[in-house]
């Protein structure tokens, strides 16, 4: 009982988490109507041409009934026309988003994996010439920037041994060869962040008293390591593993730009620079759902994982919901550069 109200409540801090950003890519977007009109009509149309597109579009309401009307046809499905492709701009989304979760599907499916086990094991043995290489490799990797990355490996295999081909357009279809360089981009720059948390998470748990007493009872390290420590040990990474989600969906943006990937990122930056509002802001809408649905998943999982989460009293004073509605927040605006640092 307490963790279903508990989960009741977060899902109410996040509802109204999306509402507050709802808010915020409306205001940023379309606040300035002379401004929305010259991004549709273009620089050189006249002014009496853009003061009959506003008024037939509703765009001299007052502005919580715009706002209002904007989000009702949002939940209800009807996201507009793109101005720029001159198309149902849900019928747009939905193939890329499907081209995107691809992409997303196959990188987490080599880093998780990988930076768990790379985690894990420089973990378990703190210290270690392993463990300095692990932490060594993860730092380069999470500094290095996704462009650089993408610019070193295609040097390497398609310019120089010619293994993979520059551009990864799916024209036949999904094929390893066109998703490897993409994947390993996103995996390389994913890898090493992952696995320098589950490191840190292990090497706490290890301290930990029952695995000690676990060590006395002359427990083997396997036994330790998969029947006590991981479990406890992969809060954290799973917060970052699923935080993952949201980043792929905007991060992606370079990578699919670089490698001609027709998925959401690469969507997304053609309606940026296109200006096409409708379009940017049905993406915008969707990175938000993206972030809530990844964090609230991210709470059910590490309450699965964690005994102490399940027997613990939801907070009662309401002050505890804002410093979490903020924190959400902003973590969704930053997904679209819209907040930065």
């Amino acid at each position: 009982m307490r963790v279903a109200t508990a989960l009741v409540r977060r899902l109410a801090v996040l509802a109204l988490t999306m509402l507050a950003v709802s808010v915020l890519v409306f205001l940023a977007l379309e606040v300035n109507v002379e401004g929305v009109a010259v991004k549709v009509l273009g620089q050189f149309s006249t002014p009496d041409q853009r003061h009959l597109w506003l008024q037939h579009n509703g765009y001299f309401d007052p502005l919580p009934l715009r706002y209002g009307r904007w989000l009702w046809n949002f939940i209800q499905g009807r996201w507009g026309v793109s101005t720029y492709y001159h198309a149902d701009v849900r019928a747009l989304i939905a193939p890329r988003l499907g081209a995107s979760a691809v992409l997303m599907g196959a990188s987490l499916a080599v880093t998780v994996p990988l930076a768990l086990s790379l985690g894990v094991l420089a973990g378990i043995r703190q210290g270690s010439p392993i463990d300095r290489l692990v932490s060594v490799v993860a730092i380069l990797t999470t500094s290095l920037p996704e462009f650089a990355s993408a610019v070193f490996l295609s040097a390497i295999f398609v310019f120089w041994l010619g293994w993979a081909p520059g551009v990864s357009t799916l024209t036949d279809g999904f094929t390893v060869r066109e998703l490897a360089l993409p994947v390993a981009v996103l995996a390389l720059s994913s890898t090493g962040y992952i696995a320098r948390m589950t490191r840190a998470s292990m090497v706490e748990v290890m301290a930990s008293p029952y695995v000690r007493t676990a060590r006395l009872k002359g427990a083997s390290t396997a036994r330790i390591v998969f029947a006590h420590a991981l479990r406890n040990a992969l809060g954290a990474p799973v917060t970052v593993i699923l935080l993952q989600i949201p980043w792929l969906l905007s991060g992606v943006i370079v990578v699919e730009v670089f490698f001609a990937y027709p998925g959401f990122g690469t969507l997304l930056y053609v309606a940026s620079v296109n200006s096409d509002i409708t379009l940017i802001e049905a993406c915008a809408m969707i990175g938000v759902i993206a972030v809530v649905a990844s964090q609230f998943l991210s709470d059910l999982i590490n309450t699965a994982l964690n005994p102490r989460l399940r027997n613990k009293s939801p907070p009662r004073a309401p002050r505890t919901a804002t410093p979490y509605l903020r924190s959400t927040a902003l973590r969704a605006l930053r997904v679209f550069g819209v907040v930065r640092g």
